[in-house]
């Protein structure tokens, strides 16, 4: 029999006798050590789940490695949704970062054994430039600490899902899975955002909802709460509004769909709410033709959206000023025009990735006693970036626009034969709408260097590539 046995079974048990074939003491031997070595957490941290867990360890290894795909949705998940900071039971798992340590394993692996084919398209050669140009400035920034910082714990994660969902979602079963992730996401934080305003917990301002506020979480801040919400929530639409979703999909996207929109009105962020807009007004456009009557839905929606999240009561930038700019937009103001004034001062690279808040005091015009965030990508990106890496990331976002509008078109016109997929279609519609609500929300909130631009970026480059790789292309006349 064990000249049957295939010479990889053989491979370790020969180093342990290299003379000549695996003895039993040494068969023997090598199961001992790897039976310590797995065991070995359990003596560390001795509880039952801890064992339980090192049964499932080799389990989860040969699925991620056979489904690396799932493994980065789950990474990116709890990186940008924060799970673990919104359920702090989760916290002291280090979910994150295992998943973190799983994902580059793997994705190594892969890419070292030829099982990937690393995605390289003039968009993904954009970003590339992009990112150089940032990690660039990261080495003269005014704070490279801080830069440094940004970047290996957020920014150089991100570079990596790029290039990993790029390359990775080939299939339509890999959209389907990617938007019921994001959905399910969201409808975890909206659900805890909404438990938190009807108990008045984690609220800012007197009516503002947070998430993990008091701990520390980067949803904290009622506006880029709203942001990471509306995120999902083009996806929950897409699910609901796309012919041929299964019916458990339509059901999770509409459920999905409302969660979260209650969720964003809590935040009472008006960047928020007009990304709303923006994200039912792509959906609406592709289904209504009278523009007057969209136009006209679409100003309703808008006054009925503020109303209902009682903008006017806020404490900060609501009716109560009575002036004409209020202080929450002058603040805004002063913000820009600090981050156009750093610009001018260090025009090729910037401050630095991350540097806006620290550079606030030696570039603004009127001190109020502390610094303040940009609140906007457009001026965060001129800030830290310069003017050059500026018009590469304005390039980038006009590229996602148009590759996801090319891609929803081009699929659309497959609707009406067998090689239509409702995933893959209703992924380029939610790309669509995501950025959408990005350029109007993003505006008003510090997302440059953040997971929803990125995120989107990339699944608009593997529909794209889906796209391609299944010959879908419209073929000029006479081929």
């Amino acid at each position: 029999m064990d000249g049957l046995q295939p010479e990889r079974n053989r491979l370790i048990p020969m180093l342990l006798n290299p003379g000549g074939n695996p003895s039993r003491l040494s068969q023997i031997l090598f199961a001992l050590i790897a039976s310590l070595v797995a065991a070995s957490p359990a003596f560390i941290i001795p509880h039952p789940a801890v064992i339980a867990a090192i049964g499932l360890v080799p389990l989860i290894i040969v699925f991620a490695f056979y489904n690396p795909f799932i493994l980065c949705l789950a990474f990116i998940c709890f990186s940008f949704f924060r799970i673990h900071e919104a359920f702090m039971v989760l916290n002291k798992l280090h979910i994150p970062q295992m998943l973190a340590i799983g994902t580059l394993s793997v994705l190594g692996l892969q890419v070292l054994f030829h099982r990937i084919k690393v995605a390289w398209t003039p968009e993904l050669k954009l970003f590339t430039v992009f990112f150089a140009q940032v990690t660039f400035g990261c080495f003269v920034a005014s704070g490279r600490d801080v830069a440094f910082q940004y970047w290996t714990e957020t920014f150089s994660k991100i570079a990596l899902m790029v290039f990993a969902i790029a390359s990775l979602a080939k299939r339509p079963q890999d959209f389907a899975l990617a938007a019921r992730a994001f959905v399910l996401s969201g409808m975890l934080i909206a659900s805890v955002a909404i438990y938190n305003h009807a108990n008045m917990l984690e609220v800012v301002e007197g009516s503002r909802v947070t998430v993990g506020r008091s701990t520390g979480s980067v949803l904290g801040d009622p506006n880029d709460l709203s942001l990471v919400l509306l995120f999902p929530l083009s996806f929950a639409v897409s699910l609901v509004l796309t012919g041929g979703t299964p019916f458990l999909g339509r059901v999770l996207g509409l459920v999905g769909a409302a969660t979260i929109a209650v969720a964003i009105l809590d935040t009472q962020s008006r960047g928020g709410l007009l990304g709303m807009v923006a994200v039912c007004a792509v959906f609406a456009a592709q289904r209504i033709k009278s523009k007057a009557l969209l136009i006209g839905i679409g100003v309703v929606g808008v006054m009925g959206l503020f109303a209902v999240a009682g903008i006017s009561g806020r404490s900060s930038g609501g009716a109560a000023e009575g002036a004409l700019v209020d202080e929450s937009s002058e603040g805004r103001l002063r913000a820009w025009g600090a981050a156009w004034r750093m610009a001018l001062a260090r025009p090729l690279t910037g401050v630095g990735l991350n540097c806006y808040v620290s550079n606030y005091f030696f570039y603004q015009d009127w001190w109020e006693g502390f610094a303040k965030a940009v609140h906007s990508t457009w001026f965060a990106a001129l800030a830290e970036t310069g003017f050059i890496g500026f018009g590469i990331f304005i390039t980038m976002v006009v590229r996602t626009v148009r590759s996801a509008f090319r891609s929803g078109r081009i699929l659309s016109r497959a609707a009406t034969g067998d090689r239509y997929d409702a995933a893959v279609f209703g992924t380029a519609q939610a790309v669509m709408a995501g950025m959408a609500g990005f350029v109007v929300c993003g505006s008003f909130l510090t997302q440059a260097f953040t997971w929803p631009l990125y995120i989107l970026f990339s699944l608009a480059v593997a529909v794209a590539r889906y796209i391609e790789a299944n010959d879908l292309s419209p073929k000029p006349d006479g081929v």
